[in-house]
Parts: structure tokens; sequence; C-alpha cells
């Protein structure tokens, strides 16, 4: 069982585990932690674009 707030209700829930104890997420926080790594993922890219720029080299070519 998993107390949480899901589908506008917070109430007992019961939610899946895998073999390793890891909590399977719902379609909706599969979709935010996707969202949250391409943001990340454009963050650090920025950034070694902006190394690359420092260094003199266009990062567009």
């Amino acid at each position: 069982m998993w107390q949480g707030y899901y589908l506008n209700a917070e109430l007992p829930w019961l939610r899946w585990w895998d073999n390793e104890g890891n909590l399977l997420l719902t379609g909706d926080e599969r979709a935010e932690a996707e969202r949250q790594r391409a943001e990340q993922a454009e963050q650090e890219n920025a950034h070694l674009r902006e190394q690359l720029r420092s260094l003199g080299v266009n990062p567009n070519s």
C-alpha cells in the first residue's frame, strides 16, 4: 500500500514494486521524470556549448 495523491484524491493506493524493490511509476510520474531528464540534459548541453565557445570553438559547425 502507498499513501499519496493520485487521480485528484489522497488515499491509500495499491502500488507495484519490481523485484529489486523499486516503485513502478504511473504514466504521469514517468512523463514527469522524463521531462526532468530532458531538461537536465539540455542544461548540460548548454554548459558544454558555452565551454566550447570559451575555447574558441563554434559548437554549431
